[in-house]
């Protein structure tokens, strides 16, 4: 697939497809935000994914009657590129007036031409509609960071606003310094890079280490309210300011985007052995 950045549909009128085309998936690639925060992809200091929901994928079957389904699909970090993600979403649409013989030639379909463009495999679950009230909204666990009351002056990113908590130490952590927490914030929003529309998230923040100072921390999630990025850079981004200001042993971020044209992006990074989190979703997707 080649394409150039006049082709991004991003911020653009464009009609929606009629039948099935793989041309329209558009790469991006990751090395570029990466470099602006000292990440080389030939040396990721973490591991992780891209989860993607799609709640909006349909097709016709052989006699031509509409096939609907949930699709989860897993990103690994490593993939040379992301997906716009409006041009997932025309891909998507491209497959709800084409026949497809069975729901295993839908899969290998979007295997192939996901895995294409990513640069890497990706792995595809899909849900009938006899699955869906299997589907669970589960909130995260852990200390709400929110209840705090601080005050704001700072919309975007500022890594200074972390550090590590400097009070006495706890019976927790009096004999090594360090503790493990599990801290998550509704607050997280960025915006668009192309439309500057909002992009609303919840991040849940796992770490074993010094004790970070949650009233910088929850700061600094707010600090990304006018930054514009994509979901997996801003992901990035707090994953290796964590490290650079708090030195934890382990880390893991993740964060749930709110849904945007049918499509949810949930970005997981996180040291090597840090347990993947589950594959739930919030009310608010």
């Amino acid at each position: 697939m080649h394409h150039s950045s006049q082709d991004l549909p991003l911020g653009k009128t464009v009609g929606y497809p009629s039948v099935y085309d793989a041309t329209l998936l558009f790469p991006i690639p990751r090395l570029g935000a990466r470099q602006e925060i000292g990440v080389q992809s030939c040396a990721l200091p973490f591991q992780g994914w891209d989860l993607w929901n799609a709640y909006e994928m349909s097709w016709l079957n052989e006699k031509g009657l509409p096939q609907v389904a949930l699709l989860r699909i897993k990103v690994p970090c490593t993939s040379p590129n992301i997906v716009e993600s409006k041009s997932f979403k025309l891909y998507l649409n491209s497959f709800n007036q084409t026949r497809f013989a069975s729901n295993a030639e839908v899969i290998e379909r979007l295997q192939q031409d996901l895995s294409q463009a990513a640069g890497a495999t990706v792995s595809i679950e899909m849900l009938s509609a006899h699955q869906f009230d299997q589907e669970l909204i589960s909130e995260f666990d852990g200390i709400n960071l929110d209840c705090q009351d601080v005050t704001i002056e700072h919309y975007e990113p500022s890594a200074e606003l972390l550090s590590c908590d400097l009070a006495p130490a706890s019976a927790a952590t009096q004999h090594t310094g360090h503790l493990t927490q599990t801290l998550f914030s509704r607050l997280l929003k960025s915006n668009c890079p192309v439309t500057q529309q909002p992009d609303w998230a919840c991040v849940q923040i796992q770490y074993t280490g010094p004790p970070i100072d949650q009233a910088g921390l929850l700061k600094y999630i707010v600090s990304f309210r006018m930054h514009n990025g994509f979901h997996e850079n801003c992901v990035e981004r707090i994953f290796v300011d964590i490290m650079q200001q708090c030195h934890p042993e382990s880390l893991s971020v993740y964060a749930r985007y709110t849904r945007r044209g049918g499509l949810d992006i949930n970005p997981w990074r996180a040291t090597p052995g840090m347990p993947e989190p589950a594959s739930t979703r919030s009310a608010r997707q």
